[in-house]
Parts: C-alpha cells; structure tokens; sequence
C-alpha cells in the first residue's frame, strides 16, 4: 500500500515481478525512461499541472515510502493532478527529503504549475534507480526514486481514466 490518508493517492497495491499481467502497451508507458509530461505533449495541445498538496511533513507521515528514502528531519511534499487539454490524465506525489534540496535543486519547492518532469528531465545529473508497478483497482501506477547529483527523491504517479496509456493499440506520435 501507499500514500496517507491525507493523500490525494488511494492505496495502491505494488505488484512483484514478473509483470505479466500488465498490457504490453501500458507496460510501456510504465516503464518510461524519458520525462512522462514529454510523452503526454504528444497526445494532447496543453499539459499543465494544479497544485493540490505542498508542504514539508515528517517521516512519520511517509508510510511505506520511508523505505525508499533516507531519514531526513523533514521532506518536502509536493501532491498534483497532471492533465492533458484539462482532462485530468494523471495524479503525482513526490517525496524529498530536505537534504536533496540543496544547492539548485532548492527550486523543487518552487515549482508550482511547472511539471516536475520539466525540473528533472533538463539536468544532466539525473539518474533513476528503479520503477515499481503498482494498482488501484483498473488504474495503474508506478514508482520511481530518482537522483538528482546523487541526491534522491520519490516519485508516484497514478495514471487516471482518461490517461492516454489506457487508450488501446494506439501509437505515439513520432
């Protein structure tokens, strides 16, 4: 399970490999290396992001996701709903703790309306260490720890009805 009952994010169930199960065509918007709002401009006019949850919490409030980061006195929360020409496609949570948010990297607590992966996907320093693939029921979700410079962060996404990824046999735009 994920999330707290704060969250925007329902429970999710973390599924263990082997992934069989997953459609081969979800499974590869899942497993996408490259920054997912990227891939979302190529369904859509207009990506953009509201803002539903920021702030810093503790760890106590993490949930499972304190075995993905290190102990930190405080992370920085960030809780939004992504959506392609004002259809909500996809809802984000990231989890930081305070001592990535060093140096540039200061800006994360800034970003307001700009996507995450605008942030991510321009610095060079940046590496993932894994995607997990979860569920809410129909819906799909993934996880991934990401470093910036080495410094990681948590990244969920829950990809919702009317994502792009649920649309059958359809082919990204080149």
């Amino acid at each position: 399970m994920s999330g707290t009952s704060e969250s925007i994010l329902p429970p999710l169930e973390w599924l263990t490999a082997p992934h069989s199960e997953v459609p081969a065509a979800v499974n590869d918007w899942l497993m996408e290396l490259g920054s997912m709002t990227r891939r979302f401009e190529r369904h859509c006019q207009r990506v953009h992001v509201e803002p539903q949850r920021e702030g810093f919490i503790s760890r106590a409030e993490l949930g499972d996701e304190a075995e993905h980061l290190p102990e930190s006195p405080r992370y920085w929360l960030r809780e939004i709903v992504l959506l392609g020409d004002n259809q909500p496609w996809l809802l984000g949570r990231t989890v930081i703790p305070l001592e990535t948010l060093t140096g540039p990297d200061q800006a994360l607590v800034d970003l307001g309306t700009v996507p995450l992966g605008r942030y991510l996907f321009s610095s060079d320093a940046l590496t993932r260490d894994y995607i997990h693939i979860g569920r809410q029921d129909d819906l799909w979700a993934r996880r991934s720890r990401l470093r910036l410079a080495g410094k990681p962060l948590l990244l969920t996404e829950l990809f919702l009805p009317a994502s792009p990824i649920y649309t059958v046999n359809r082919v990204d735009p080149a």
